[in-house]
Parts: structure tokens; sequence; C-alpha cells
């Protein structure tokens, strides 16, 4: 078995934990379905895909990092070599969405972990939801107001997608956090 089917072997556990609505497998295939949609899917960025969201927290803000050093350390358990561990680590790192990616491969992975907001409007509706799911320990108030800070930041941003590959997502993910916002005014 490749490196990528074990990961896949590795991580499903992580992504079928029942408290997950939207953090699933079904994202991390969407996410790879994305890349390779476009042509630009490489074993690293497929590594990371499967790594990404492995610790998923709603309540903790470290989510990426202990994501990274869980898998990570299967890496190297794994065998690969540093130069795979140090890429795989940078593109999960890559999905805080604190700062510009940095490198190409970064900018596509965060485009296609960011594609669902660009979904047609079904499609983006029911991640909204899933999202309302995984924080349902979080009161309704407090909940619009945090999520709409979120959404907001999207929006407020000059370019949502950073390659020409996903580019075409803008228009309707500017539609949809707008209607995402409207809900939540």
């Amino acid at each position: 078995m490749s490196l990528v089917g074990t990961a896949e072997a590795f991580a499903r556990p992580f992504y079928d934990a029942p408290e997950r609505a939207y953090h699933t497998a079904a994202h991390v295939q969407s996410l790879i379905r994305a890349l390779g949609g476009r042509g630009v899917l490489t074993p690293e960025l497929e590594l990371a895909a499967w790594g990404h969201d492995l610790i998923y927290d709603p309540r903790a803000a470290d989510n990426e990092e202990r994501s990274a050093d869980v898998f990570g350390a299967w890496l190297t358990a794994q065998g690969a070599g540093e130069d795979v561990q140090t890429q795989v680590r940078d593109l999960i790192l890559a999905t805080r969405h604190t700062t510009p990616p940095t490198t190409r491969a970064a900018a596509l992975f965060v485009d296609a972990d960011l594609g669902i907001l660009g979904a047609d409007p079904d499609a983006f509706d029911a991640y909204d939801r899933a999202i309302r799911a995984e924080y349902a320990h979080v009161p309704e108030d407090v909940y619009r107001e945090g999520r709409s800070a979120v959404l907001r930041g999207f929006l407020n941003r000059q370019r949502l997608f950073f390659t020409a590959e996903f580019a075409a997502l803008d228009a309707p993910a500017r539609v949809n956090l707008r209607r995402a916002l409207e809900r939540l005014a």
C-alpha cells in the first residue's frame, strides 16, 4: 500500500468521530477531488489533506498545530523523508488561514480547503449547517457573533482565492458569504 493509502487508513478514525459534521473524510475527499480535478494534486498535497484536520476540537485554537504534530509523528514512523515531512507540516499549518500562503503548493491547498465557500448554494448551506452542528455547545448569540466575524473576515479579503485554478470561485463565494451573514444578522 502506498504512503497516501496508508495515510487514509490512519486518518479515517479521526475523521469518523461522531461529533464531526463537516470536518469529516468527505471534506478531505472533496479537497483531494478539487486539487485532482484541476490537475495539481501531488502526493504531498494529498498527504496534507488527510492530515490537516486530524485534530478538530471547536473549543481549541491549536487544531492545525496538533494535527501537524500527530500526522508528522505518523509520517516519521512510516519512514517519510524529512523533505516530505516538512512540506506536509507547512501545508497543514497553512490551513490556519491567518496569513497568506507563501508557496504555490500552500496557496493551492488553502484554496482547496476554502473551496466550499464558492460551492453551489445548497452545498454551501449544508456546510454552514454542519459548522453550526460542530459548534452546538456555543450559545446562539455567541455563535452568531463569532461566526459573523469569521465570515466577514473572509468577505473583506481583497482576494479569497490565491491561485488561477480556484479564482472562479471568488464571485460565488462572496454571494454565499453575504447570504450567510444575512442569516446571522
